[in-house]
């Protein structure tokens, strides 16, 4: 059974600037470091993706991989894996939380793979994996708001 991790970290824009950031597929490539393409593959309701294609390359870890999408507004989106190379299963989610003058961002992340690792490896791995990607999302929304 996989460990979920869970991070935050405080961003200076509105949820909503947030928020459309994450749901930006299409432009992950220019700002999420791993991610070499983001493909959505079929649109959910409200226009925002229901399904997205990932190609990645962080280093030891290469995989390809689909994801669908739950939207809840401008407060939560989460995924589970559709199909995947090296993940046996993935679940994740942002929730975002109005805070003054920003927002609160969690994201929570729960990685099963496919070929087996010491848990010690895969916990470190999942922690650079979401300090990577929460510092990259807040300097994203802070440069777009």
């Amino acid at each position: 059974m996989a460990d979920q991790s869970t991070q935050s970290i405080i961003v200076n824009a509105e949820p909503a600037a947030v928020m459309a950031v994450i749901e930006d597929f299409a432009a992950y490539p220019q700002w999420a470091g791993s991610v070499k393409s983001a493909v959505v593959t079929a649109d959910g309701p409200g226009g925002r993706p229901e399904k997205v294609a990932f190609k990645i390359d962080a280093g030891a870890i290469r995989d390809e991989y689909e994801l669908a999408y739950t939207w809840d507004g401008d407060r939560e989106v989460s995924w589970n894996l559709v199909r995947g190379q090296m993940q046996k299963s993935q679940r994740g989610s942002y929730r975002l939380a109005p805070t003054p003058g920003g927002t609160e961002v969690t994201y929570s992340l729960t990685v099963d793979l496919a070929i087996p690792m010491l848990g010690m490896l895969k916990r470190k791995a999942e922690k650079v994996i979401m300090d990577t990607a929460l510092k990259e999302l807040k300097k994203r929304a802070e440069g777009a708001s």
